[in-house]
């Protein structure tokens, strides 16, 4: 967004249009009897100006957790919030900004960053505390870190409580787990090598595992390699136990993702590097298919900062927080349209995904299946695209979609979340009800009943977005759904409700599920509750 001037200061400020003014206070005042208080002398109330003390303000402003915007509208409506404040440390900055600093202060990953580094980062973010808080606040939102979360992965699961804890569960042939062995385990179990660790964040791949503390250092177990044989790039060595990541000790990272063929992470500062997969620049660098060492991406994401990162089984998602609104960028392999551009060629650096702006939706939370993307809107709409397999994009068909396009059966839901896997498609709304779509196999969308069985349709494919009655039945808030993102797997899901209580269902052949199956039984098509507490 431009910096705009008002009357005769000199003190810039951001208008942050795109963003919905959030409501400053979310319950209604109390009714009682107005009283005559004395402020200062005899002074009443309304006679006692805010402005002859302006931390007042400062205080109502900072206590209220205001949402960027709101503070971009006080700039933008009244002198008194937009000049300068002369207050510590900065005393150019407007009452707004400050607010907006200290907003940042509180955030746990602004604040062991040094006083050069916040200031690059502001500059990073278009020159505006309130953009660095925008920032902030969006990749902690969209991305689940420093909250309970749970990840699906390809024959085994990792689970992360909001105290950090992370517990390990399912298949274990490559030391996935962490735990020191390669038996797999049906029962989660806190990585107890990792006990002081906090962790914020995991990533999970075939055979792989990497997990993001809150110092912001990465730690990895499993395969020590990518992609399939075929490549060549196939390794020996196995690790059972967490291994911090030399080559990444010098970045602060956020988030990781792993695709088939790389994994790539992200820095606090929203820059995105890449591991391995690079050989013909598929990854915007130029490297070997077995080289480990991180390579930052190439092109328009060099200055622009990203608030998450979503790997596909090729290619890269990346949401990006600019001065002008959010955006999506992809890179990597163009097959089934799924980089979103309109063609299904190939990007071999990251590319600014178009169709959004003419759509006029802001994204909020991008998701990465193995061969289709889908994107939620600040308004709530979704938006589908690439391989439209067994009706993943939730569009009434099996076509493919070369550009995102809004799934039209969702018009009178407010979506706030989404999850793809292999052709599936979850959708979590405000309300916390859950819509599923796409590939019917394992029980995995949370549809099969013990009627749907009892018909013979249990692995019948959903082209449209349905309810997930048995979540539903459930009573709790849903908060985040993740499904098994692999082509080599039977397809699991959990569902995370507000309280800290993980369900699954689907596959359970290896353990992922996290709960006992009887005997001959390889999935459940009822959730399930799983013995841990994340909350």
């Amino acid at each position: 967004m431009d910096a705009s001037m008002s009357g005769t200061s000199s003190v810039q400020y951001h208008n942050i249009a795109e963003q919905p003014i959030a409501t400053i206070v979310t319950t209604p005042a109390s009714t009682f009897q107005r009283q005559v208080r004395h402020c200062f002398g005899n002074a009443t109330p309304g006679e006692f100006p805010l402005s002859a003390n302006p931390s007042i303000v400062l205080h109502v402003l900072t206590g209220c957790n205001l949402d960027p915007q709101d503070l971009a509208t006080l700039e933008a409506t009244c002198s008194f919030f937009r000049l300068p404040a002369n207050f510590a440390p900065d005393n150019e900055l407007s009452l707004a900004e400050l607010a907006a600093l200290d907003m940042c202060r509180k955030r746990a990953i602004f604040k062991p960053m040094t006083q050069e580094q916040r200031q690059d980062l502001k500059q990073r973010c278009g020159g505006s505390w309130k953009l660095v808080l925008r920032f902030l606040l969006a990749g902690e939102a969209c991305s689940r870190r420093e909250r309970s979360h749970a990840v699906a992965g390809p024959g085994h699961s990792i689970a992360v409580s909001s105290k950090g804890v992370a517990y390990s569960f399912g298949s274990n042939s490559s030391g996935q787990l962490g735990n020191g062995t390669t038996e797999e385990e049906w029962r989660p179990h806190p990585i107890r090598s990792l006990q002081g660790i906090r962790v914020i964040q995991a990533a999970v791949g075939a055979g792989r595992t990497m997990l993001i503390s809150d110092a912001g250092r990465v730690y990895a177990f499993g395969k020590d390699s990518f992609g399939e044989a075929e490549y060549g790039v196939q390794g020996n060595k196995v690790v059972t136990t967490p291994q911090l990541v030399e080559s990444l000790k010098d970045i602060f990272v956020v988030q990781a993702a792993i695709g088939n063929f790389f994994t790539a992470v992200l820095s606090r500062e929203g820059r995105v590097y890449t591991f391995s997969w690079g050989n013909e620049t598929k990854l915007g660098h130029q490297t070997e298919p077995a080289d480990m060492e991180p390579r930052a991406l190439l092109g328009a994401l060099e200055n622009i900062p990203v608030v998450q990162i979503a790997a596909g089984y090729c290619y890269l998602l990346a949401l990006a927080c600019q001065p002008s609104g959010m955006s999506v960028y992809s890179v990597g392999c163009g097959l089934g349209g799924k980089l979103g551009h309109g063609a299904r060629t190939d990007e071999k650096v990251p590319r600014l995904i178009e169709q959004f702006q003419t759509l006029n939706l802001q994204p909020a939370v991008v998701a990465a299946g193995a061969w289709h993307a889908a994107v939620v809107g600040k308004d709530g709409r979704v938006c589908t695209w690439g391989w439209g397999r067994y009706g993943c994009l939730g569009h009434g068909n099996e076509d493919c979609e070369a550009a995102p396009k809004v799934v039209e059966a969702l018009n009178n839901v407010k979506a706030v979340y989404v999850a793809t896997g292999d052709y599936t498609t979850f959708v979590v709304s405000d309300e916390g009800n859950v819509y599923s779509f796409g590939c019917g196999e394992s029980s995995s969308l949370g549809h099969n009943t013990a009627v749907a069985e009892e018909q013979g349709n249990r692995h019948s494919n959903v082209l449209f977005p349905e309810v997930v009655t048995s979540l539903k039945q459930l009573n709790e808030r849903v908060v985040q759904i993740s499904l098994t993102n692999s082509i080599y797997w039977n397809a699991h899901t959990f569902a995370l409700t507000e309280s800290g209580k993980l369900y699954a269902f689907g596959a359970g052949d290896k353990g992922q599920l996290g709960v006992e199956l009887s005997a001959n039984q390889t999935e459940r098509a009822i959730p399930e509750r799983v013995d841990i507490d994340l909350g």
